[in-house]
């Protein structure tokens, strides 16, 4: 299968927002870059069970890495990447593929042996065609990253499961860019939102003493998580809402501000309208920073999590989930779309 052989021009695709549009383009574009090879490690059936694979430690993974790109293809790649992304997540993105080269340096001084840090093994993949009818998506996926954009008539239907992770959350003293703490504001909003509760609140709040080793839905193709826990919104006063409500912001806000998929568009919209009242926060672990901590924020479908344990409390996972519409499972499941794979 290879994209370009297409011939389809842009009034088969008149209603596509300008988010769609410019996926669109720029993935043509990437694709149409490569050779054959590279097409053969790139491109997936949209129906692959690699689709709805993912996972966010270093190792061998499908898709074409950055190491395999030249200078061209590497700008191609990451203005994919770019027409998915806010501006702010785009440049974290970023700064987590360069962390590699802060991290390697870091395990060599402490004696570590490790995997091979590398920012050249980050992976592109393309499943679908673009240029088609049926759905498509593409995903990007290496040691702390995983970014996952599916469309479908012209809308995006999901950007879940969407993980940043860093490891140091926060470079110490005498290495390179020290002091950088590219995932921090999720840690400081949720410890001063944690700060505020009151004691009744605490007892809501903390559903056990110690953080978990890691995220617990880990990187579950459908995400398995309890019924919602901790204290609700409608719990909170005024302040802490708000201060819930920008939690939340930071992780919806990932992706560019034109897409609303069905999920998190879906939890936008339930802002809104009533607020937080309905979200849990679930918290785990401590409350001041450097202290081993983890928090959990549910309603319904929609999870996010985030665990700061490994690396004595300076190494994030983080991850948003939709728990029925990840990978646009839902959407496509409307469709009878996926009715040989799920």
């Amino acid at each position: 299968m290879t994209t370009h052989d297409h011939d389809h021009d842009d009034h088969d695709h008149d209603h596509q927002s300008p988010a769609v549009k410019e996926m669109r383009e720029a993935c043509v574009k990437f694709v149409d870059s490569l050779s054959a090879d590279q097409k053969s490690k790139t491109l997936f059936h949209f129906n692959d069970g690699e689709r709805v694979f993912w996972y966010y430690p270093p190792m061998n993974r499908h898709g074409l890495p950055l190491r395999d790109m030249d200078e061209n293809q590497r700008t191609l790649a990451y203005a994919l990447m770019a027409s998915g992304l806010s501006k702010s997540a785009n440049s974290r993105a970023h700064l987590i593929i360069e962390h590699e080269t802060i991290l390697g340096p870091m395990e060599k001084a402490a004696g570590i042996r490790s995997f091979v840090r590398d920012p050249e093994l980050y992976y592109w993949t393309v499943f679908g065609d673009p240029l088609g009818s049926d759905p498509w998506g593409w995903r990007i996926e290496g040691h702390h990253i995983s970014i996952h954009m599916h469309i479908y008539r012209d809308e995006v239907i999901s950007t879940t499961p969407f993980f940043f992770g860093s490891n140091p959350a926060i470079v110490p003293a005498g290495f390179p860019h020290a002091g950088r703490n590219i995932l921090g504001d999720r840690e400081t909003m949720a410890l001063e939102l944690a700060n505020t509760l009151d004691s009744s609140q605490r007892s809501k709040a903390v559903i056990a003493e110690d953080a978990p080793f890691d995220i617990l839905t880990y990187n579950s193709s459908k995400a398995l998580i309890p019924k919602e826990e901790g204290i609700r919104g409608g719990q909170m006063n005024g302040t802490q809402k708000e201060m819930l409500t920008s939690l939340i912001t930071e992780y919806t806000s990932q992706v560019r501000d034109d897409i609303a998929d069905k999920g998190v568009g879906k939890v936008l919209n339930q802002i809104s309208e009533d607020g937080v009242e309905n979200f849990h926060l679930a918290w785990s672990g401590g409350m001041e920073h450097g202290q081993n901590h983890y928090y959990r924020i549910h309603s319904g479908d929609f999870v996010i999590e985030y665990d700061n344990r490994q690396n004595d409390a300076n190494h994030i996972h983080s991850v948003l989930r939709d728990v029925e519409n990840d990978f646009g499972i839902d959407v496509l499941r409307e469709h009878l779309l996926l009715f040989h794979v799920i």
